[in-house]
């Protein structure tokens, strides 16, 4: 069971009947963790210990090694950190779903092939997965102004990784080393410490920041990416110089701002109790 690191992908969540599902792309795959898909079958209250005993029994009666059917993805954890998490691809969880006893399983099954349905028609047309993105936090009561910002910004962090891969930069933990150096040149904090702030947990931080907030994120990030081709930063060493360049272009906007409108614009705020919760459209 080789560990693979999808290049340049970040953990994604899909929904089934309210229960969390990480997911991420290989070769134009969906690939969903195994424990989070046991988890949601099973209402267990330890999923990796269920799915340890299930991989034994299934060995013994069997004679087939369920593990042959997975990759280790890295995957972002509970605790914040990318760590490696068995996954399956769709065909791989409808023989894992196979020796789960639970009425669940048959609704599993109708939307697994659903969601990889949807990623074969995101691959022949990139814009419906912006437009299901849209429609995902519309449904969450977010305002279009709010919703605008939030897909831009996407997009620029999107073309900053993208940048970065061409210079050199593979690993998501270089990854996460440069957006912290963005962030602290542009907020005077980390993204963990900016999610501490905001009384956040596991939820992603820009869905929970200002519209303001987002503007200035954008804004290191573009100027990031843009201070990397001129300068034609290569290797992670020049690349963290960048960032922290690129952050201080945010930074100093953000302080002349907040000195010429006498308003703070970082803020604990968040949406959390605030938007509604995300209609199950997947189930």
């Amino acid at each position: 069971m080789p560990n693979i690191e999808p290049s340049e992908k970040n953990t994604q969540i899909a929904l089934f009947k309210g229960n969390k599902i990480r997911k991420t792309i290989y070769q134009n795959e969906w690939w969903f963790s195994v424990v989070d898909v046991i988890e949601a079958l099973t209402n267990s209250l330890n999923p990796r210990d269920y799915w340890f005993k299930m991989k034994i029994r299934v060995k013994k009666d069997d004679e087939f090694e369920l593990s042959t059917l997975c990759r280790q993805f890295k995957l972002l954890a509970q605790d914040e950190k990318m760590r490696l998490t068995d996954c399956a691809n769709t065909e791989g969880l409808f023989r894992i779903i196979q020796s789960i006893p639970s009425p669940k399983a048959e609704p599993f099954k109708r939307w697994l092939a659903k969601v990889g349905y949807e990623r074969i028609q995101e691959i022949e047309n990139p814009e419906l997965a912006t437009k299901r993105t849209r429609i995902l936090y519309k449904l969450k009561g977010y305002s279009e102004a709010w919703i605008e910002k939030r897909m831009r910004g996407i997009a620029i962090r999107e073309e900053l990784t993208d940048e970065w891969g061409k210079r050199g930069l593979k690993e998501a933990k270089e990854y996460a080393i440069l957006t912290a150096e963005i962030s602290k040149a542009a907020f005077g904090m980390t993204p963990a410490e900016y999610k501490k702030h905001k009384k956040l947990k596991r939820e992603n931080l820009r869905d929970h920041m200002t519209d303001l907030e987002l503007i200035f994120s954008m804004l290191g990030e573009a100027s990031t990416t843009e201070i990397a081709r001129n300068t034609n930063a290569q290797g992670f060493t020049e690349n963290k110089e960048t960032a922290k360049k690129g952050g201080e272009v945010a930074g100093n906007a953000r302080k002349d701002l907040e000195s010429k409108s006498g308003k703070k614009i970082i803020t604990p705020k968040n949406y959390l109790g605030q938007i509604k919760k995300t209609p199950k459209l997947s189930e």
